[in-house]
């Protein structure tokens, strides 16, 4: 694509001037030009037109390049001005180009005539933009003194060796000093021995690079207080000095904040490690039936809980919980619960009475923002029949092999720790069939959330269970965690997702 270009050209030949745009033309431009040879068209092409560069033989009939390269300056245009002549002196075009003149040329030399267009043009913008840097500059100094004086960051202009020559009134709130005590004082004050190393090499870095420079270092009050900092450091040329600002932060209440994080992410890592050594590493092989259990953590720890028990009268049972809250506190209590059940599960029968010892032991150690949902099953395998009890926890589910919900293995009683009293009964003789599914699920599943705030729900549960009944626990279970991941596409898991699957076994 060719690039336009507007070129005034001084020149009382015309054949010449046609020569100058022919080469332009094979160089790639789209040429508009007008020919000027004397002094007053020149100041008319000047004034009623905008160029881009100006072409210009030395010697005219009415002037000379010199009075062309005036007329220019007075006008107050930074145009490029090359002088394309016939034949002038070394000493001549020395001259010139002293006058202001960017190139000079021979006519019939000119195969360096693209470059030198080309390269002033380039020169010519970079010119522009320092002007109007500079200008912008000048016009901005109040303003930006009004904005460092109401900074609520300490703001300091220093020179070259640190000395300062401005303070905003913030610099006494962090450091101490009056704003008008530090001018004409070394900012090494402000910083302790290794702050001020710090410091100056970045003095020293933003200096040679010209570049924003942002680094911590540790400061120091007028009483001898140590403070973490926080520094935004630039170079910039004032009035032809180097200069450098500062805008300083006082950051001690970002590291604390950053520690209490560090403190919270161990915690969050002790407890996934607490609940990862609860679970139980198989589930158990009974003659029948598929069992499977497992937990798909989120990202902060909290108190989802799934164990197998072995129940009197040759039965076994399994439990899915969970405490309220996220940490090592609600891991801790799930902990203790799971320790309760498996020696309660030695010498209680009844399904209900074994929650309500739990109850009352826990009922101690939870308060009132605390609480444990839980679902407690027991099977009898040579049966096929299955008992319950509910401590507030979702309903568990007994799915047909046609898919349909045959039970649901509602709440018996509040959660543990609500009421220390509390007596949960229990159901009992549940008769399960060939192709039953058992599902025992916190509220992980059903409540996990899209963007559309809608919630997983039952019905996608059951739909998903009976869409791939035909897997084994484990299958059912991980493919059901995917499809929540799914659903929740682009949402964080907000809870940890547990439960356990039992499937009666066709043919047993």
């Amino acid at each position: 694509m060719e690039k336009a270009l507007r070129v005034l050209i001084i020149e009382d030949s015309e054949f010449d001037a046609r020569v100058m745009t022919s080469v332009l033309q094979q160089g790639g431009y789209e040429i508009k030009s007008q020919r000027v040879e004397s002094p007053g068209a020149l100041r008319d092409a000047l004034g009623n037109h905008d160029w881009d560069i100006i072409l210009s033989d030395y010697n005219l009939p009415d002037f000379q390049a010199p009075d062309a390269l005036r007329i220019l300056k007075s006008s107050g245009k930074d145009l490029p001005f090359i002088i394309i002549s016939g034949g002038i002196g070394e000493d001549v075009a020395v001259a010139a180009m002293k006058a202001g003149a960017h190139d000079y040329l021979m006519k019939g030399q000119l195969a360096r005539l693209v470059v030198a267009v080309e390269r002033e043009m380039r020169e010519a913008q970079t010119r522009r933009e320092r002007t109007h840097v500079e200008a912008a500059l000048r016009e901005s100094e109040l303003r930006n003194r009004l904005l460092w004086e109401n900074s609520s960051d300490a703001v300091l202009l220093m020179d070259a060796v640190g000395m300062v020559h401005f303070a905003n009134p913030a610099t006494q709130s962090i450091f101490g000093y009056p704003s008008e005590e530090l001018i004409g004082q070394n900012m090494n004050r402000l910083f302790g021995e290794s702050g001020r190393h710090v410091f100056e090499s970045n003095m020293v870095a933003s200096g040679e690079r010209e570049e924003r420079r942002l680094f911590e270092a540790s400061g120091m009050t007028r009483d001898g207080r140590s403070l973490p900092l926080e520094t935004a450091l630039s170079s910039l040329e004032l009035q032809g000095r180097r200069m450098y600002v500062a805008f300083i932060r006082d950051i001690t209440a970002r590291k604390q904040a950053e520690q209490e994080l560090r403190e919270h992410e161990e915690q969050f890592r002790v407890a996934r490690d607490i609940q990862q050594w609860m679970f139980p590493k198989e589930a158990p092989r009974v003659p029948g039936f598929d069992i499977a259990g497992a937990s798909f953590p989120a990202a902060a720890a909290g108190g989802d809980y799934f164990d197998y028990l072995p129940l009197l009268g040759d039965r076994f049972g399994a439990v899915v919980a969970d405490v309220t809250g996220h940490g090592i506190g609600p891991a801790l209590l799930m902990a203790e619960a799971r320790a309760y059940l498996r020696i309660l599960a030695k010498r209680r029968e009844n399904l209900g009475d074994l929650l309500s010892r739990a109850n009352l032991v826990l009922a101690e150690d939870l308060s009132l923002e605390r609480y444990i949902t839980m679902i407690l099953v027991g099977l009898d395998p040579e049966k096929k029949k299955l008992s319950w009890a509910n401590a507030g926890h979702p309903s568990g589910l007994v799915i047909g092999a046609d898919g349909a919900c045959r039970a649901q293995l509602k709440r018996t009683g509040p959660p543990l720790g609500v009421r220390i009293d509390t007596h949960y009964t229990v159901e009992t003789d549940l008769q399960l069939l060939e192709g039953d599914i058992v599902v025992l699920l916190t509220d992980g599943f059903e409540e996990a959330m899209n963007e559309n705030d809608e919630f997983f729900g039952i019905d996608r549960i059951l739909f998903h269970i009976h869409q791939h009944r035909n897997e084994n626990g484990n299958q059912i279970l991980s493919s059901l965690r995917d499809a929540v991941r799914d659903f929740s596409a682009g949402e964080d898991q907000e809870d940890d997702l547990t439960g356990i699957v039992v499937k009666v076994k066709v043919g047993s």
